[in-house]
């Protein structure tokens, strides 16, 4: 058995644009907006600034002292590098199959969101899992906010959660050939 992919990635420049905000801001949590007012994109608020509700799932805990390709050894939930990303239950059940990426492109943000005046937006980007992933993610459950409220914690990220571009972790499929 393999172990599970993560749930979440982000971007160099969604990571960059996320410390900027971190240190005008101080800690941050992201919720992934299930298409009401802003649309459904990633929205970032001040840590604790928007309430997570018992049946929210917690994707991951992005570590912004990360660059591509490094592992941390641990990952605090209370440091100002850690930013907790979470989901609507239902909107999870949806997507659960898929990793969530967070990328940045030019534009303004959602209304609600800190990075609206910065001229970027946070978007959303998913790579389907593959079966072998999909079985690995079955002995992994997610947090809820229940849980989380709770004291649990997701484990320990074993691999990268920054990724250059999101080619690098959703790759466009080529064009079909011609004939």
């Amino acid at each position: 058995m393999s172990v599970a992919p993560p749930r979440l990635v982000a971007t160099a420049g969604a990571a960059t644009l996320l410390r900027r905000l971190r240190d005008a801001h101080g800690p941050l949590m992201m919720h992934q907006s299930g298409g009401c007012c802003d649309g459904s994109s990633p929205m970032c608020y001040p840590l604790g600034e928007f309430i997570v509700g018992d049946r929210d799932i917690l994707l991951g805990i992005l570590d912004l002292r990360l660059t591509v390709g490094e592992v941390p050894a641990d990952l605090p939930s209370a440091d100002v590098d850690a930013v907790p990303v979470w989901i609507s239950g239902s909107q999870f059940e949806a997507w659960k199959h898929t990793q969530l990426v967070i990328d940045v492109v030019p534009g303004r943000g959602g209304g609600f969101s800190l990075e609206a005046p910065e001229g970027l937006r946070f978007l959303s980007r998913a790579r389907a899992f593959t079966p072998e992933e999909n079985q690995a993610l079955e002995t992994a459950p997610p947090v809820t906010g229940s849980a989380y409220a709770d004291g649990t914690r997701p484990p320990t990220p074993d691999a990268a959660q920054v990724v250059a571009e999101a080619a690098d972790a959703c790759p466009v499929p080529a064009p079909p050939a011609s004939s």
